[in-house]
């Protein structure tokens, strides 16, 4: 999917007929997606957030009347990336359907905007 915002949610309720998904799982952090995140589930449903939202300040009355269940905590990367890196390295783990994008690290600020115009879904930054 890639719609963001009210569309987002527009193509969400599309294909639930209108009800919203039973749970959605925001992992970018900013206002925009957590709103669209929030907006996506259906009544009684889950937002869920990883990581540490950065500048998204919530509205206690929108969500008291969403009637969804906000849950979140910590994105424990640092406890499982040098274990999935060695299975990169191995080739045990074929990291191409997340990587679709490899750049030369020097080209870093290209790979973040080719993530953020949709592009890329990810970059892989090589030496």
């Amino acid at each position: 999917m890639t719609e963001r915002g009210d569309e987002g949610v527009a193509h969400i309720k599309e294909l639930t007929k209108g009800i919203g998904a039973d749970s959605v799982l925001e992992c970018v952090g900013t206002l925009e997606s957590m709103m669209q995140a929030i907006s996506s589930v259906r009544k009684g449903g889950s937002a869920s957030y990883v990581g540490v939202p950065h500048g998204a300040e919530l509205d206690g009355e929108t969500l008291f009347f969403a009637h969804v269940h906000l849950h979140g905590g910590p994105a424990p990367v640092r406890r499982f990336l040098p274990e999935l890196i060695r299975r990169v390295w191995d080739g045990k783990i074929n990291p191409g359907k997340v990587f679709d994008l490899t750049l030369p690290l020097d080209q870093v600020a290209e790979g973040y905007r080719a993530m953020d115009e949709r592009r890329a879904i990810k970059a892989l930054l090589r030496p």
